[in-house]
């Protein structure tokens, strides 16, 4: 995985622990950035369907919101 390209939420400002995601084709990546072997793997149309969902509020009990 060293050629994809990882990238952070503009949101993590000076967190030492986030979420980074990168894409290769049709397939998209997610790791922690303390834990590089961990990469959870997804399709960008699963993604599409997970970021709409929360969008819509339907995981914010999740985070307390």
């Amino acid at each position: 995985m060293d050629h994809l390209t990882w990238q952070k939420s503009s949101f993590v400002e000076s967190e030492t622990n986030y979420l980074e995601i990168a894409s290769d084709g049709d397939l998209v990546y997610i790791r922690e950035s303390d834990n590089h072997d961990l990469v959870v793997t997804t399709t960008r149309a699963k993604l599409n369907a997970w970021i709409l969902g929360a969008k819509d509020g339907e995981f914010d009990h999740f985070v307390g919101l």
